[in-house]
């Protein structure tokens, strides 16, 4: 995961404990911040790196079908179950199951969940055979399971099961250091894909990028330089209308912010590289000798007038 900030830094230094120790983990942080990502690094630096890793957004599945669906069934246990049937907790035995929104799963299901974390064993749905399982759970939510336990919506022992380890994953507000590179990141990741002729983020763009509260996070930045890749014409990456109308705070982004934006991008990519202009110009897509004109020239301007 990409990250400089102390925020990112924080979680990925508990991160790095907890993939070894082969411990529950509870993920939180709002949508689009890298949950689902940072599970799978967390698996891939596991002993248990070379078994199965499972993932379900708990959110996906009806209400209907997460008993069926995570713990398996046997034949004839409802309509339409004409054979037995592993369950999504079966085919990560050995490995890690990761369940995203996990406060979407229903009060029948979180009392098995609870059942595997405390026995190692769980039943197929009419079943009344129960089987051993050895996974290692990874949960994330972008509620607060506090307030829903008291909500009567979530259990608490469970809660205290899962929560063995809590990594918070900061949004993108929390550490606006991280969008120079981030934002550099998408561009190669998706340049040759979409528009080719397309090499750098100007200063410009990139204080608009900087200025934005990013109610999507990581996701949505990701989805931005993707439009932004879309509608440029030339080989850098201008402010235009691939860009939100409204920026940080709720003030509209207009053409004569942009001066402005391109000087506070450019000096937070000297600061955030403690003043290595050699980096700076690198997070930024420029030269070196074009990062020293700019600071020369936003320096002279405090002698004008």
């Amino acid at each position: 995961m990409i990250g400089e900030s102390a925020a990112m830094r924080r979680a990925m230094e508990l991160a790095k404990r907890a993939a070894g120790a082969d411990i529950t983990v509870l993920l939180s942080g709002e949508t689009g911040t890298g949950k689902s990502l940072l599970a799978g690094l967390l698996h891939h630096h596991s002993l248990r790196r070379d078994a199965p890793f499972v993932a379900q957004n708990c959110g996906a599945l009806p209400e209907a079908l997460f008993e069926s669906e995570l713990f398996g069934y046997r034949r004839g246990a409802f309509t339409g179950a004409v054979q037995d049937k592993a369950g999504l907790f079966e085919a990560a035995d050995g490995g890690t199951i990761f369940l995203d929104e996990i406060s979407e799963l229903g009060l029948a299901a979180q009392v098995k969940l609870l059942q595997i974390l405390q026995e190692g064993v769980l039943r197929r749905l009419g079943d009344t055979r129960s089987r051993s399982v050895d996974v290692r759970v990874i949960a994330a939510t972008n509620r607060d399971l506090c307030a829903e336990i008291e909500r009567g919506y979530f259990r608490e022992d469970l809660y205290y099961r899962l929560n063995v380890v809590s990594i918070v994953v900061p949004s993108l507000r929390e550490r606006p250091e991280d969008i120079p590179r981030l934002a550099s990141h998408f561009l190669h990741k998706h340049g040759s894909r979409i528009n080719p002729g397309v090499g750098r983020i100007g200063p410009a763009a990139l204080g608009l990028l900087c200025t934005y509260d990013y109610p999507g996070n990581v996701r949505e930045l990701e989805n931005l330089i993707q439009r932004a890749l879309l509608f440029t014409t030339g080989s850098c990456i201008e402010p235009g209308e691939w860009f939100p109308t409204r920026g940080r705070g709720g003030q509209a982004a207009t053409g004569s912010s942009l001066a402005s934006l391109e000087h506070h991008a450019v000096m937070k990519a000297v600061d955030l590289h403690r003043g290595n202009l050699t980096r700076a110009a690198h997070a930024l897509g420029i030269s070196r000798t074009t990062l020293w004109r700019r600071i020369k020239g936003y320096r002279s301007s405090l002698f004008v007038g």
